[in-house]
């Protein structure tokens, strides 16, 4: 029905809220990876050239006033931000870049070979190669080195590993904004529907109190009246049950919209009642069937948790088709009160056991979805408990209730 719809709308913007989400991100990683392989392969490039610059300068000999070596040499200091690491064919470091300033390969060689493994585990290094004949000044001794090899390691730098995690970074603080948003709003909602379950169970409680105080007088006035047949009163009789009923309906009102006095009382009694108020008023094709201890003290609010009880009879019946049987069960573990109310219905699918309990869920035609969201009001505001659907199958579902006992004896 399209009450029901409601909620089914209310999970689908959820998965695609969800899938809009996943799908930004994604598209931002994977852009921001475009943007960091770009990026890495311009400081590939610039190293490349500083390394040309520097084995120009080895191998060439300059004046300091020269053009060439003035141009060559500003290429050199404007790596001032990717890390280098130069090292001799042995491995040997020889000299470095933009790491720690205070810090040398002979005063700190731990920490320079922790470097020099990220880069070797980062990227390949870069090759340089020195003819001796271009940088000796005598002649080469006999079976000396043709060249000088020297490599150059390397890591990203500060920029692009800041880019790298930096979707991820915003993606979590979006997150967290997101999630404290909802947070807030769910919580102002979930008090303005309180704001609204009150008024509106203190106006319906007031509404029916103004024409029930008459209806008691006439009611006695109809039982004392004078007649031969005493038609008049039975019927006065008839009429006060249906009056004290509604007097009772109207004080669960009144009491729901309102904080409840809890008293201690015996919960045996008060569900058995209620079972047996049920059982008179269902088909003759329903069974029933009580289990319990004797007794079972609590401290609860019996007019209101006799609601509760009654609104999961109803609804056991409505499921069934006024056919079938409901077994109400009651036990006693860990100082809690537990009420399970079981019977033989079509079932509630597994991704309904929480829906079930909003507000203007139902499956029937003519329901209002209001008896499972008023019992679970009254089970956890008010009696500090739990309501839920145990399990559920084609061939049935059980409900439990667990409240604390409080105050038991």
């Amino acid at each position: 029905m399209a009450r029901s719809n409601i909620y089914e709308r209310k999970y689908l913007w959820k998965i695609g809220l969800i899938v809009t989400a996943l799908i930004i991100v994604i598209a931002s990683v994977i852009y921001t990876n475009v943007l960091a392989r770009s990026l890495q392969e311009q400081e590939r490039q610039r190293l490349q050239l500083w390394a040309d610059a520097y084995n120009e300068i080895n191998k060439t000999p300059f004046n300091v006033g020269d053009c060439e070596f003035n141009f060559l040499s500003m290429i050199i200091r404007n790596n001032d931000y990717i890390p280098v690491i130069l090292t001799d064919e042995t491995g040997k470091v020889t000299g470095s870049r933009n790491l720690a300033d205070d810090r040398t390969p002979e005063t700190d060689p731990q920490y320079f070979n922790k470097q020099l493994a990220n880069m070797k585990g980062a990227y390949d290094p870069i090759v340089m190669v020195t003819p001796i004949s271009q940088i000796a000044t005598s002649p080469r001794a006999a079976g000396a080195p043709e060249e000088i090899k020297q490599l150059i390691y390397y890591n990203d730098s500060y920029t692009l590993r800041q880019l790298r995690i930096y979707p991820y970074v915003q993606f979590f603080i979006i997150g967290i904004f997101l999630l404290m948003s909802y947070l807030a709003f769910n919580t102002a909602r979930r008090a303005e529907q309180n704001k609204v379950w009150l008024g509106m169970a203190k106006e319906t409680a007031h509404q029916l109190g103004t024409p029930l105080s008459s209806m008691v007088g006439w009611v006695e006035l109809l039982k004392d009246t004078e007649d031969p047949d005493g038609i008049a009163k039975m019927a006065g009789t008839e009429m006060d049950k249906d009056v004290s009923r509604l007097q009772l309906i109207a004080e669960r009102f009144s009491k729901i919209g309102s904080i409840p006095k809890l008293v201690e009382s015996d919960m045996v009694t008060s569900v058995r009642n209620t079972v047996n108020y049920m059982k008179h008023r269902a088909s003759s094709k329903v069974a029933f069937e009580f289990n319990s201890p004797e007794s079972i003290k609590a401290k609860t609010n019996p007019t209101l948790f006799d609601w509760v009880i009654e609104n999961l009879l109803k609804n056991a019946l409505d499921a069934m088709g006024n056919k079938g049987k409901i077994i109400v069960t009651m036990s006693q573990e860990n100082d809690k009160v537990i009420i399970d109310v079981s019977d033989t219905g079509k079932g509630i699918p597994k991704g309904k056991f929480s829906t079930v309990f909003q507000p203007g869920y139902s499956t029937k035609q003519r329901g209002w979805g209001l008896g499972l969201s008023l019992s679970k009001r009254i089970v956890e505001l008010n009696h500090k408990g739990k309501i839920y659907v145990k399990e559920s199958s084609k061939n049935g579902t059980t409900f439990r209730v667990m409240i604390p006992q409080a105050l038991a004896v």
